[in-house]
């Protein structure tokens, strides 16, 4: 059990002078200057293990999911805006011609890179601007074993959503990205839907930099 029973994760406490303590002060205290395009030296294992440490920590902190939530979704965003960069560096993936494309790079290169699985990817719409991944198999929730007592509404990965819009927005693309099944409240598998809105303004993305984060 970590962090007083918050979440029902079989990693243990993590007290203050724990090594994994310093890691889940970098997730907590995410700002313009500790988000290192360098996210992919980090182990798969530790990032599992940290992020439910950071979860665990903002359950402590506030008591509405939806707050939670939104600040994971925040978090995951201002990754994106950064992560982007590592990954077309180390993809080599050129410009993706239609929506569809773009969805099928993100589970069958993105989610591997830095996962280790690929989503399965469906067409949720006769637009053609509306898809789903589905995951069979989630690492982040590897060592979680249910949601806590009267967090029903705790959205245990909204960091991905947050990271997969904020990647998308740094290659002129507006979406809103949800999830849509949860193996943690009882579904078969994890869904994330990806509704693609419009194409960003380019000028809008010239600003400063520091202008991209979300606080």
């Amino acid at each position: 059990m970590l962090a007083e029973g918050i979440l029902e994760i079989r990693t243990g406490i993590c007290p203050p002078f724990h090594p994994l303590h310093q890691h889940i002060t970098w997730y907590a205290d995410l700002s313009d200057d500790c988000i290192s395009p360098k996210f992919t030296s980090w182990s798969r294992e530790l990032f599992v293990l940290t992020y439910g440490a950071l979860v665990a920590q903002l359950c402590k902190d506030y008591e509405n999911d939806e707050d939670v939530n939104q600040k994971l979704d925040t978090m995951g965003y201002n990754i994106g805006i950064r992560l982007i960069e590592d990954f077309l560096a180390h993809s080599a993936v050129k410009k993706c011609r239609s929506y569809s494309e773009t969805a099928e790079i993100i589970a069958q290169i993105a989610f591997k890179m830095y996962l280790g699985v690929t989503p399965t990817v469906t067409c949720s719409s006769p637009t053609g601007n509306e898809f789903s991944l589905v995951l069979n198999k989630n690492p982040l929730v590897d060592f979680v074993e249910e949601l806590p007592e009267g967090r029903s509404s705790l959205c245990y990965c909204s960091l991905l959503c947050g990271v997969i819009r904020g990647a998308l927005e740094m290659v002129h693309l507006a979406a809103e990205v949800t999830f849509i099944q949860d193996t943690l409240k009882g579904d078969n598998v994890t869904e994330i839907g990806i509704k693609f809105l419009r194409k960003v303004e380019h000028k809008k993305l010239k600003r400063n930099k520091s202008d991209h984060y979300q606080k």
